[in-house]
């Protein structure tokens, strides 16, 4: 069972002069779900190497179990330095795509060709397509017979309201939830800073990052894993 993660390559925060990147528990959570059950973890980004970490998932109040074991894990240091850039990916070699959040995502993954086409060639071939966070921003432009590939999905995704208490309101380039509800899907949340898990068929979708490890866990039960 092969599964590819994919990071964002993106480290501006906008205009606000901040660094910004993928956040560190919405990779190493899901990571070790995936790598405990098994399977072969595949890392990409749009640029290849070493993608940005933001540097507030690296503070101490967001250290979790899953960081801590990150940490101590050379092996997965070395690989998260050394992902593939995202044009050189076949989707026909994996069995899902995972997408961890961070604002980055919402910057260059949202946009980038190579990342709709992959989405939307696993999407239509039956295969999980899982985003936690701001990830499900990746969304944006994809399709699924020439419409919004969300149109008529129950999907969540970062809350408006978790937007504004992190205060990035103005700050962002589009709004999760404002852009999941204009392209048609039944976006729905739990609470603030919950774990909260969306799965529509192959379309699987968390809040937040506290819903990091559940989004990998519900993509494993689509796998049958």
């Amino acid at each position: 069972m092969n599964i590819l993660m994919v990071l964002t390559s993106h480290d501006r925060l906008g205009n606000t002069g901040e660094k910004t990147g993928f956040w560190l528990e919405e990779f190493a959570a899901p990571y070790y779900v995936f790598k405990d059950a098994g399977v072969n973890v595949t890392l990409a980004s749009p640029k290849g190497g070493q993608p940005p970490l933001d540097p507030k998932s690296d503070a101490p109040d967001a250290q979790t179990e899953a960081t801590q074991r990150f940490r101590e894990d050379p092996v997965a240091y070395q690989a998260l330095a050394h992902t593939e850039p995202l044009a050189q990916i076949k989707a026909s070699d994996f069995d899902a795509v995972f997408y961890p959040g961070g604002h980055g995502p919402l910057w260059d993954l949202a946009e980038d060709r190579d990342s709709i086409a992959l989405i939307e060639a696993l999407y239509g071939a039956g295969k999980p397509v899982a985003a936690v966070c701001h990830a499900p921003g990746v969304l944006r432009h994809t399709q699924a017979q020439g419409q919004p590939l969300v149109k008529g999905k129950s999907v969540t995704g970062f809350t408006n309201s978790e937007e504004a208490a992190v205060g990035l309101t103005e700050v962002v380039p589009f709004l999760v939830e404002d852009m999941l509800k204009a392209h048609g899907a039944h976006y729905s949340k739990g609470e603030d800073w919950q774990s909260y898990v969306v799965a529509d068929g192959n379309l699987i979708t968390g809040q937040n990052p506290a819903s990091s490890a559940a989004t990998a866990e519900a993509t494993l039960q689509h796998l049958g894993l």
